[in-house]
């Protein structure tokens, strides 16, 4: 991968974050829909409570939760901040890819990745369910970019994608029999492949390690008290992200180590 770019030309940076927010939008209304099989085309946009069908100007993003002052004009419920918030993220992640590595393919690679663990880590934390559109998906789309990109080769692309959908589902399978009982989603699994897919075999490895380490620290005192399952999904994005920004960095520092 080559270094960066840093773009810093404020007005293709706005359109970027405009992009990534329209993109937000649409996130959205799959972590919504996509874990109760729902169409992400139809039926449009509904108030939750009084069905009342959302006009245009609503869904504008993060313009359209302003200017209904955060609640439904229909019925005045309270509309949940989870879609600004997740349009503001996704404006930043498309700004700040751009800015990072400019009108490069690098950019709208990086900047999808980054959008797909976002509704991976929002889905899973909503329904302890990870969408196949965006671990599969995911991992199309990844794999079709990689000769375009900067990231891992077509080869490694693919190499990736099986590391990390067959060694999640060996540490599945082991913890099942271990435990007897599931200790892990399959969705994890295959939200491993995608990863591997953008990330390549080195970056299936720091998600992995930087994952568990993670849902350790932050969630596992949490699981232990309340017996709730770890929804390690969230972890594993997070794992990723850091692996796509600072997994090289890790790798050899790590391989450094080991005299590799």
């Amino acid at each position: 991968m080559t270094g960066p770019i840093l773009v810093h030309d404020p007005l293709t940076l706005a359109i970027a974050a405009l992009v990534g927010a329209a993109v937000g939008s649409f996130l959205n209304v799959c972590v919504m829909r996509w874990p109760v099989r729902m169409s992400v085309f139809a039926p449009p946009s509904r108030c939750v409570q009084c069905e009342r069908r959302i006009r245009w100007f609503e869904n504008l993003p993060l313009l359209g939760y302003l200017l209904v002052r955060g609640r439904c004009t229909g019925c005045g419920v309270a509309l949940s901040l989870q879609y600004p918030v997740v349009e503001a993220v996704a404006a930043l992640v498309w700004a700040g890819m751009t800015a990072r590595w400019g009108l490069e393919w690098e950019a709208l690679r990086g900047s999808l990745f980054l959008t797909i663990l976002l509704g991976v880590a929002i889905a899973d934390a909503r329904t302890y369910t990870i969408p196949d559109q965006f671990s599969l998906g995911g991992a199309a789309i990844g794999i079709a970019l990689a000769p375009l990109a900067g990231g891992p080769e077509a080869r490694d692309a693919v190499l990736g994608a099986a590391l990390g959908l067959g060694l999640l589902w060996v540490v599945a399978e082991l913890g099942r029999l271990a435990l007897g009982r599931d200790a892990m989603g399959g969705g994890d699994v295959k939200m491993m492949a995608m990863a591997g897919a953008f990330l390549g075999p080195w970056g299936v490895v720091v998600t992995l390690f930087a994952g568990s380490l993670l849902g350790a620290l932050i969630y596992g005192p949490v699981s232990l008290r309340s017996g709730r399952p770890v929804p390690f999904g969230i972890f594993l994005a997070l794992g990723a992200a850091i692996a796509y920004n600072w997994g090289a960095a890790l790798a050899a520092w790590y391989g450094g180590l080991l005299g590799m």
